[in-house]
């Protein structure tokens, strides 16, 4: 069959129709919430106070159109494929369908990232906030059991505390798989009501907050450039952009979910565009009242950076005589605590959802362990692969800073549009005479301006953030070289020679990688950041990887 054989469109539609598979219960509706409920909390409650603070400013607002007009490029894509190809799986079903089985692989792993870091993200930002909304009831729990070892804090009396691990955030990434593993019905409807909470806060916080907006605070709007990429000024406006971008992956999950929507060819569009509308328009909104309460430079630095709504609602008040701000609204402050709380829950809860279902389709190809395609008897949910997911972010969430691993969420969600938006063009060169119920407008326009817009943002995120993905990709193609020649459904059939020649193809990119890997380690070590220790263990992951694609030239003989 070889490296780049796609799957049939109608293969993928026969697999969605089994009688055995996963329970259609999803709505129009549950979709948009779905997606509402990802898309709201992961961008507004987490990552835009370090955005805004460290990169954009008051700007930040500019940020968040420049990465929703990525995201509707990518949307009308996504919305295409979906109401075609309704199959688990989003871009990984996506790729495979019309790029090829090494091209599908490299996306589902990429997905794998993108979805793992971005709960792991949330779940440390739901951390954060769990303290603050402890600490405002008088109750408090050993602060470095909320912070990962590469974290401190320094407290009141000037004692520095280092972190241990981030128990809260495992507990959420628990709780949030274990109500997964019960059925995506039950999930839905709990996913609603948190929805209809989070919405109706947003809401009175951007009402509430205009009044209390300072416009010396707004000044500048963009804040000069430093004088290094990204730090400011237009280039960190797009820095900002990228950071923020997996805010917007809500549409992707929902398109995870098209096997188990009662009309995906009608409902996948609505679903996708709908939720992004609404999330943008709130976002800006949202993110004007943020910046015009509060100072930017107050976001960063308080060591509780991943809270910023926290540090808000403290700001709109009065000036005592103390010089400190008093709230007008302490009621308030909890009861929007409580309800990011439980708004970051349903966002864990997508994500989580949304990964295990990439994970199912991969293991339905047989590109990772079969184990992980079985559904449960009675919920017909992938618990297996739930658990193991509950297990990786949960360890992710516990051990490394929520604000690196961010960015690698970001990354991840820009490559996926960019090859979502590339699979459209061959699509529609492919099967010329398909009808699918959505069509992309103007293509080739729409996808290749959605290409470009998300490498622009791809581009201006930092070097330690491509290093990440190159090596995550690193991995995946270390599993691939020894799995999928030999387990692949697509090429059971295949001849030895057609395997060898897989290997090769994988190790050849893989060698890519290592120069690609050398050359950020190079720029990474001539940045004020880089430090000896880095350089030694990069060279050695380079090292014992150029032997390991250079070995596999010589394998003469495939395993089958």
């Amino acid at each position: 069959m070889g490296l780049f054989t796609t799957k049939s469109i109608s293969d993928l539609r026969a697999e969605a129709s089994e009688k055995h598979g996963m329970k259609k219960t999803l709505s129009t509706g549950a979709l948009i919430a779905l997606g509402v409920g990802v898309v709201i909390g992961a961008g507004l409650f987490s990552i835009t106070g370090i955005a805004a603070a460290d990169y954009a400013g008051p700007a930040i607002v500019i940020s968040f159109i420049i990465a929703a007009i990525g995201c509707a490029f990518a949307g009308l894509c996504y919305a295409e494929f979906a109401s075609s190809i309704p199959v688990a799986g989003s871009a990984y079903t996506y790729s495979y369908a019309t790029m090829g089985e090494f091209v599908a692989w490299i996306i589902g792993w990429d997905l794998i990232l993108e979805y793992a870091v971005g709960a792991s993200t949330i779940a440390s930002s739901w951390s954060g906030y769990f303290y603050e909304l402890l600490h405002s009831l008088g109750f408090s729990l050993q602060r470095q059991l909320m912070m990962t070892p590469f974290e401190t804090v320094t407290m009141p009396n000037g004692e520095i505390l280092r972190g241990i691990i981030n128990l809260p955030s495992v507990f959420i990434v628990t709780v949030m798989s274990l109500i997964l593993m019960h059925g995506t019905k039950g999930s839905a409807r709990l996913n609603n009501v948190i929805v209809v909470l989070k919405v109706g806060i947003v809401l009175l916080f951007i009402f509430i907050g205009f009044h209390y907006i300072d416009k010396s605070n707004l000044t500048p709007f963009i804040p000069a450039n430093q004088g290094s990429f990204g730090k400011f000024g237009w280039t960190g406006i797009f820095r900002a952009a990228g950071l923020i971008f997996f805010a917007y992956m809500g549409f992707d999950a929902v398109s995870t979910t098209a096997q188990e929507t009662k009309n995906p060819q009608k409902s996948m569009p609505y679903g996708i565009l709908g939720s992004l509308l609404i999330c943008t328009i709130l976002y800006v909104l949202f993110a004007h009242v943020l910046t015009g309460v509060a100072s930017y430079k107050s976001f960063s630095g308080a060591g509780n950076d991943l809270a910023p709504v926290a540090t808000a609602i403290n700001h709109m008040g009065t000036v005592g005589a103390n010089g400190h701000i008093i709230p007008a609204f302490p009621w308030l402050n909890r009861i929007i605590m409580v309800a990011i709380l439980l708004g970051y829950s349903s966002v864990i809860m997508v994500l989580l959802l949304g990964q295990s279902r990439v994970f199912y389709s991969m293991s339905r190809d047989g590109l990772v362990p079969s184990i992980f395609s079985h559904l449960h008897e009675k919920y017909k949910t992938p618990a297996k692969s739930n658990l193991l997911f509950m297990l990786f972010v949960s360890l992710i969430a516990a051990f490394v800073p929520g604000k690196i691993i961010g960015e690698m969420s970001s990354i991840g969600t820009l490559f996926a549009f960019i090859l979502v938006c590339i699979g459209i063009i061959i699509i529609r060169k492919n099967n010329p005479g398909a009808k699918p119920a959505f069509k992309t407008p103007w293509v080739p326009v729409i996808p290749i301006l959605g290409v470009l817009v998300c490498l622009s943002m791809m581009v201006s995120l930092s070097i330690d953030t491509w290093i990440r993905l190159v090596v995550w990709m690193m991995i995946g193609f270390d599993i691939y070289i020894v799995r999928g020649p030999k387990h692949s459904k697509l090429s059971k059939d295949d001849s030895v020679e057609e395997k060898q020649k897989t290997r090769n193809v994988t190790s050849y990119c893989g060698l890519a990688l290592c120069a690609l890997l050398a050359f950020f380690t190079y720029m990474h070590n001539k940045s004020d950041a880089g430090n000896m220790t880095e350089l030694i263990i990069f060279n050695c992951i380079i090292a014992f990887h150029l032997i390991y694609y250079l070995s596999f030239r010589f394998i003469k003989k495939v395993t089958c």
